[in-house]
């Protein structure tokens, strides 16, 4: 069975450094058995992939792409907090946020980014309970905010 960056490396990834915090929190905190991460953007190489509002400025196709991006910045601050994704036991909980023109709906398929990144790296303990909920607006006018919660071995 391979590893957590192994399935990443055949998806085409790797874990990106950290994003720096852009307010007064830190990337992700472990409280006992779970790490809890800050909300993600989706930055790539320091820079954010877009913004605006989806079903607006933002295709609903785009923004999932974003959503993916930002369970993977998650998983990098998973990984700083624990040295090593193998510890990872499951992923318990995500939330993503998605900043919405009024008439837009489908926040569960923008979601749906992070959601299947997360089941393709770590399997079935990338299998999570989710909330997808549409927003005014977003940090730095990011369309989607991913936060993710996961559960450690031993």
């Amino acid at each position: 069975m391979s590893t957590v960056e192994e399935r990443l490396s055949e998806l085409g990834l790797t874990v990106p450094d950290v994003v720096p915090p852009v307010a007064a929190y830190v990337p992700a905190v472990r409280d006992g058995n779970h790490i809890y991460t800050s909300g993600q953007l989706p930055m790539l190489d320091g820079a954010l992939q877009g913004t605006g509002k989806v079903g607006a400025e933002v295709s609903p196709e785009d923004a999932k792409g974003y959503a993916a991006t930002c369970a993977l910045n998650a998983i990098a601050a998973i990984k700083a907090e624990l040295g090593d994704l193998e510890k990872v036991a499951r992923v318990v909980k995500v939330v993503g946020f998605v900043a919405s023109d009024p008439s837009f709906t489908g926040q569960p398929g923008v979601v749906n980014g992070a959601s299947e990144l997360l089941g393709k790296v770590f399997g079935d303990k990338g299998v999570h309970a989710r909330s997808a909920v549409g927003v005014a607006a977003l940090p730095l006018d990011a369309p989607v905010e991913v936060e993710v919660v996961v559960a450690v071995a031993g």
